[in-house]
């Protein structure tokens, strides 16, 4: 349960850091100058950050999960640091940010992965049903909760806010309120980062199960007969379509909204 509280914390702040700019959309533009473009590239990266997927699969398959988890973190961290990145010119600026998501996203494939080859690996079977659930639906409760923490701690525009606040939404307040939330989550993030360096085994000593401890298919073999399976291509697809739709339009939902006077 502790290396299972590990890796949902991971996929918590995945999600939440993943996030960080759709609920402040408005906010973001008038602090760093962000346009439409930038808010919704912004968004794109983490779904561009499964393009190496397999290559995060095959990993585990062949090192196992506590290498993974590692590289993993180590991006979530080495992105979240390029966000924090004091730099006075703008688009300099811009650009980090942007490096910061891509870096994020790449964890993606294995915070929203990994749970079955987790629950199999740790747990018997009476219990692998609830840890693939919290592990595989964490992310989305980080996802959903930077609708509250962004809007929380960063206040809006005056355009955009019910009551016009001229000092707490001047761009320099909004500019430091934004860089609070950053420092914040790269705090967040490199102390599980620590943790899992601490104490992240790929394994137990023992196999809770016959499954745990059975020899598996080679990657490219298991890969061939999954594409080749016409069951398993209907349930990917019936997963994968709505859940695309949902988080590409979640993640600009603020700016939907922004044309018809919602606030953040």
């Amino acid at each position: 349960w502790l290396v299972l509280l590990l890796f949902s914390l991971l996929g918590f702040v995945q999600g939440l850091v993943w996030n960080t700019w759709g609920p402040i959309q408005n906010s973001a533009r008038q602090a760093f100058d962000f346009s439409s473009l930038d808010i919704a590239l912004l968004v794109f990266w983490g779904p561009i950050g499964f393009v190496p997927c397999f290559a995060f699969m095959w990993l585990m398959d062949k090192k196992g999960l506590r290498e993974t988890v590692l590289l993993t973190s180590f991006l979530m961290v080495a992105g979240a640091g390029l966000r924090c990145i004091p730099v006075s010119n703008q688009e300099t600026r811009k650009w980090l940010i942007h490096g910061g998501q891509l870096l994020n996203g790449l964890a993606g494939p294995t915070v929203t992965s990994a749970s079955p080859l987790l629950s199999t690996t740790w747990f018997s079977p009476d219990e692998r049903a609830t840890a693939t659930a919290i592990a595989s639906l964490i992310s989305y409760l980080g996802g959903a909760c930077a609708f509250l923490v962004g809007p929380l701690v960063v206040p809006g525009p005056n355009s955009t806010s019910a009551v016009p606040l001229v000092f707490e939404s001047s761009p320099e307040y909004i500019k430091d309120r934004i860089e609070a939330v950053l420092f914040a989550e790269f705090g967040i993030v490199a102390l599980i980062f620590s943790a899992a360096l601490a104490y992240f085994p790929s394994r137990p000593p023992f196999p809770p199960s016959v499954a745990a401890a059975s020899q598996r298919l080679s990657y490219g073999r298991s890969f061939c007969r999954l594409l080749s399976n016409p069951r398993f291509l209907m349930i990917a697809l019936a997963y994968a379509i709505p859940v695309g739709v949902f988080s590409g339009w979640s993640g600009v939902l603020d700016w939907i909204l922004t044309p018809v006077h919602i606030s953040q």
